[in-house]
């Protein structure tokens, strides 16, 4: 079968040209004499007119049959401006279908009224849509741009095993079983941090990977059990420098894939800075509305609610939203709703007009707060004040929801702006209530500030990491550490963790031992592939960029992955399964 031309490719010079296309038919539109067809492929849409002489023949012509046309570009009378080939058109000389086919079970253009699960069923089907082809091609652009950044700065692609041990220190695991080790699993790799770092050790130096990731968790709009991430890891760096490559390849990839340009350096917050700020650890700062402390404004206050707060050594908090104050009782009671839901007892909200304050607490506030408020908010007329009080963590968490929140509804969250910051100095442990026991923020091979190291044995909860995020728009792009490479440091680590000499010979021995052997100073980074892809695609969710995804609930709707298996083969891997 022969082409000369993609469709989408034409254009005014090549008038007067004989061409062959192929593709899929996209839309038919007959004019009595005249039939016209809008031919389909991945380059885009090219438009077909076919004289009385082929009636007959073109009758057969339905949407999304494979046709094969020859003929003549001539310029069009109506130009289409809104088609990269609309000022040309092809007069038909000859055609003849390729394959048939059947009514599709969704309209097949950028606008679609299929559900979420049709259009994951015939994912083949809905990968036709151009809008959906712009995204798959988007997301080559972005790996070929950070492939090339990476390539030219004397990191090495270096690919590291799929089937590994299993070392449940994040989300849960995939096991997969050996058949011929009977009771033994290989775990899916969470991500190919152990073996990362081991390449370091083998004296690489700088390593990337576009590797292939698996954790069996919630999903969400921008979570899958698989996923892609962009590994990287380097030696005899430091955090500065690390953070200025980062910077260089994100600005050459907006560059590449946007054709924009981004300013380096990026703002850098420490996560303190980031709470205090935005109520967030990935912080969307395209718009205002920041967390204000008003803690110090109630130090005398009656109001039992701010009183009581004040005394558990807690935090108030507030945020002003410009122009809200039409919002009704219902509203309010949904954003109330939401705070609680991020782990507010409550929210006290107070709309502001001619210098007063109306709301249901306001009886407990006295005129002196009230008017302490206004000068330190500079509260206008309509503002609506939400404030929180609690712990540090629950008020900043729930402030930060709902300036999320506010944002969505108002449309401060703009598509086409990207906004890219950094966050640092994590808190190197996480209390966590169910297992009554620090668990590692991070992961444990994180290294903790040296000016931290002594609060290990004093205030662990108090010791920050040599931690950073990339943040865009709000969302974790990728993040890392330094490492340790001190051996006792990372027993002491892993004894701080409640990990036993069994437990780390279990989980870690063949880790730990390598550390025996000249370990350089290291540290990298991981980015979430897709999440990149969704965010400058413009896309809602993680879905529209992965070829073949899961839905929400972890199924594939096309092949109805996860099934059952045939139970010889179950025999063969000596597992049963339990009815419970």
């Amino acid at each position: 079968m022969e082409r000369t031309h993609s469709n989408g490719t034409l254009r005014l010079e090549h008038v007067g040209q004989h061409v062959e296309l192929v593709g899929w038919v996209a839309k038919k539109r007959n004019f009595g004499q005249l039939v016209f067809i809008d031919l389909r492929d991945r380059t885009g849409i090219c438009q077909l007119v076919f004289n009385e002489s082929f009636s007959e023949k073109v009758k057969e012509v339905r949407n999304e049959y494979v046709i094969h046309a020859s003929g003549v570009v001539q310029q069009r009378q109506n130009a289409n401006p809104d088609l990269a080939t609309g000022e040309v058109e092809i007069a038909v000389e000859d055609f003849y279908i390729v394959n048939e086919a059947k009514t599709t079970p969704l309209i097949i253009a950028d606008e679609t009224d299929a559900l979420e699960d049709t259009r994951l069923q015939y994912r083949y089907l809905d990968l036709r849509r151009p809008v959906m082809q712009e995204k798959l091609i988007m997301r080559a652009k972005i790996g070929r741009s950070m492939r090339e950044y990476l390539d030219n700065h004397g990191f090495i692609e270096i690919e590291t095993p799929m089937l590994g041990k299993s070392t449940p220190e994040g989300a849960r695991d995939y096991l997969v079983p050996s058949r011929v080790h009977p009771g033994s699993f290989y775990a899916l790799p969470q991500s190919p941090q152990l073996y990362k770092q081991l390449l370091m050790i083998s004296g690489f130096e700088r390593y990337y990977q576009f590797a292939r990731c698996f954790r069996d968790e919630d999903l969400r709009a921008d979570r899958q059990t698989d996923f892609t991430q962009v590994d990287i890891e380097t030696s005899f760096l430091t955090q500065d420098e690390i953070i200025e490559f980062t910077e260089e390849m994100l600005v050459k990839l907006m560059k590449d894939v946007k054709g924009l340009d981004v300013k380096a350096p990026f703002l850098r917050l420490t996560y303190d800075e980031a709470m205090n700020r935005y109520g967030s650890d990935k912080p969307d700062n395209r718009f205002g509305m920041e967390l204000h402390e008003l803690t110090g404004l109630f130090t005398n206050t009656e109001f039992q609610v701010f009183k009581n707060c004040i005394a558990d050594n807690g935090s108030i908090k507030g945020i002003v939203v410009p122009d809200f104050a039409h919002i009704t009782r219902k509203e309010i009671d949904k954003w109330t709703n939401l705070a609680k839901k991020n782990g507010a007892k409550g929210l006290v909200t107070l709309k502001a007009k001619d210098n007063e304050l109306t709301g249901a607490a306001r009886k407990f506030l006295t005129d002196a707060e009230v008017a302490s408020l206004y000068e330190a908010l500079s509260l206008k007329d309509n503002d609506v004040l939400f404030i929180v009080s609690d712990t540090w963590n629950k008020t900043c968490n729930a402030l930060g929801a709902l300036r999320n929140g506010v944002a969505s509804q108002l449309g401060l969250k703009k598509k086409n702006e990207f906004s890219y910051l950094w966050v640092t100095d994590f808190p190197m442990f996480d209390w966590s209530e169910e297992e009554q026991r620090y668990v590692a923020c991070h992961h444990p091979f994180t290294q903790p500030r040296d000016e931290d190291i002594p609060l290990l044995d004093t205030d662990q909860g108090k010791v920050k990491a040599k931690a950073y995020d990339i943040i865009l728009n709000g969302f974790e792009l990728g993040g890392g550490s330094l490492r340790i490479y001190d051996n006792k440091l990372q027993t002491k680590i892993f004894e701080k963790l409640g990990l036993s000499d069994e437990d780390i010979q279990n989980k870690f021995g063949f880790f730990v031992d390598a550390f025996q052997y000249g370990t350089p100073p290291h540290g990298g980074l991981a980015f979430g592939f897709d999440r990149i892809a969704m965010i400058l695609s413009e896309s809602d969710s993680i879905r529209d960029v992965i070829a073949f995804p899961k839905n929400a609930n972890a199924k594939c709707p096309m092949s109805k992955a996860p099934t059952p298996v045939d139970p010889k083969q179950l025999e063969e891997l000596h597992i049963a399964i339990v009815e419970e």
